[in-house]
């Protein structure tokens, strides 16, 4: 048993949202490693990084990452910063993984519209996404064996790219309840 795909980018790129329609045009579970996080710690991701600090919470979220990867079958989205873990990287690399790649400006768009809690971009979205984003960049290509790029299409767009660059060509994109 092993993901179908692992979908990981920056907070913002659509990553739960593309993973929740590639799961029902696929008719498999999806997940979002957030939300295992949460259902593990019976806490939520702010409660955890207030708590335990951001070390902390890389730890929990490796170990639950690690998990899902031996024992899920369907899609996976991850957190941003999940890639920031080498174990997390090491694993990745045995599994079909596709970056959603957004430009700096969409990602701030889409980051104060958005009610999702970022701890790592409480404040001033537009002043730390270009941080974060040289950071990680580097780390979702090292991981990402597909890069889809996003900008303000519809995400059946990215979702329609994504199967088709995973080989599912003939798999209609169905949004069902996703969006």
């Amino acid at each position: 048993m092993s993901v179908v795909v692992v979908f990981v980018g920056m907070p913002g790129s659509g990553k739960t949202t593309a993973g929740r329609i590639m799961a029902h045009s696929l008719d498999v579970p999806f997940r979002d490693s957030d939300a295992l996080i949460e259902e593990t710690e019976g806490r939520t991701i702010p409660e955890i990084f207030n708590d335990d600090g951001e070390p902390g919470f890389r730890t929990i979220e490796a170990g639950v990452i690690q998990d899902a990867l031996d024992n899920f079958h369907g899609v996976l989205s991850l957190g941003g910063g999940a890639v920031l873990t080498e174990s997390t990287r090491e694993a990745l690399k045995e599994h079909p993984v596709v970056l959603i790649d957004v430009e700096k400006d969409e990602l701030i768009r889409r980051v104060t519209k958005s009610k999702t809690v970022r701890p790592l971009l409480a404040g001033d979205p537009a002043r730390r996404i270009p941080g974060l984003k040289a950071q990680r960049e580097p780390l979702y290509r090292e991981v990402a064996r597909h890069t889809i790029t996003s900008s303000a299409e519809p995400v059946t767009q990215v979702v329609r790219a994504a199967l088709d660059a995973l080989g599912f060509t003939e798999v209609a994109v169905n949004t069902g309840a996703a969006e």
